[in-house]
Parts: structure tokens; C-alpha cells; sequence
């Protein structure tokens, strides 16, 4: 039960996004660009980078969202989502995705906690600056994320078909269309 009156009943942060559309709109708009823009890294590992960093913060909506929306768009789907949140050193996913993983989880930690060496790890596994730096950002911005959702205790639904429906959704249209 969330802690303040939303005025609606959807779960997660999308009732916290209809609560206060002007912050809602921010918040979604930053996720579109975050996961869905222009980038090397496919929309896929992005939402995996998204559903490993809320995993980590034990924040189950945005983990199982997130997690969703990864398995939707990676080969490989949910068996490889769940692997990497159990044990990313050992998930079928490439090197370069898993120092960016490594590089998240620093972040997750706290921004201090990134290291030369986790940076070196990451371009020597042939990520980008470009790469280094959005994984940087959407670990940060997840941190964020999972803390407004899990700070005012909203609703994560059980049902993994929730989540799946909400998956078509986001990969056909993005953040930016409603619920």
C-alpha cells in the first residue's frame, strides 16, 4: 500500500508518474532517451543494465519491469535476464556487457566506488566512452528510480504477465506513450 494517496491504482512508478505528471514527464523522458535513444548498445542491454541495477537495490518493480522489457528485446530472453541478476560473471552475455555490469554495480555501490580499474576493464572489453558514460548514467538514474518507487512503498504486482504485457507495450512504443 503506498504510503501517500496516488488517486489511482497502478502499480509501480507509472502511479507515481500519473500522480505528478510534471515530474512524470521528466522522469519519463530521461528513460526514453536513457533506453530507448540513439546508441551502440542495443535497447536490450540498456533494459538489462536497468533491471541488474534495480536488482541490486532489491527494488522489485523495477526489477522485474526492467527485467521485462530486457526479455523482450534480447536473444536469449528471461532465462539470460535472470542469469545476470543471479550471477552476471558467469551470464551468457559478451565481455564488454559484463564489465558495463561491473561498471553499474560500482555505481549502484556509490559513485566513489567506481574505480580506474573499473573503467579500465570496461574499455579494455571494447566498450566506448560513450558506453562507459551511459551505463554510469542509467545505473545513477536507476538508483534514483528504484528509491522514489520503493520510498513511497508503491505496488509490485506478482504476476509475471503484467510485466509482459507492459514489455509489448514499452518496445512498440517507449516511455513516452502512456501506460
Amino acid at each position: 500500500m503506498p504510503y501517500i494517496e496516488l488517486g489511482n491504482d497502478a502499480p509501480g512508478i507509472v502511479g507515481l508518474l500519473q500522480y505528478r505528471p510534471e515530474t512524470g514527464k521528466v522522469l519519463s523522458e530521461l528513460a526514453e532517451v536513457l533506453l530507448r535513444g540513439d546508441n551502440t548498445l542495443s535497447r536490450g542491454e540498456r533494459e538489462l543494465i536497468a533491471s541488474y541495477v534495480s536488482a541490486l537495490n532489491e527494488c522489485r518493480f523495477c526489477a522485474m519491469s526492467h527485467g521485462a522489457f530486457a526479455a523482450a528485446q534480447l536473444p536469449g530472453g528471461e532465462p539470460v535476464v535472470a542469469h545476470v541478476c543471479s550471477a552476471p560473471d558467469t551470464a551468457p552475455v559478451p565481455d564488454k556487457l559484463r564489465a558495463l555490469l561491473g561498471l553499474a554495480a560500482a555505481v549502484r555501490r556509490g559513485g566513489t566506488a567506481v574505480t580506474p580499474e573499473d573503467v579500465e576493464a570496461a574499455r579494455k572489453a571494447g566498450a566506448t566512452d560513450l558506453e562507459i558514460h551511459d551505463t554510469v548514467l542509467i545505473a545513477a538514474a536507476f538508483c534514483m528510480y528504484n528509491r522514489y518507487v520503493d520510498g513511497l512503498s508503491t505496488a509490485a504486482p506478482d504476476d509475471p504477465a503484467l510485466y509482459a504485457r507492459r514489455a509489448s507495450h514499452i518496445v512498440a512504443h517507449g516511455y513516452l506513450a502512456g501506460p
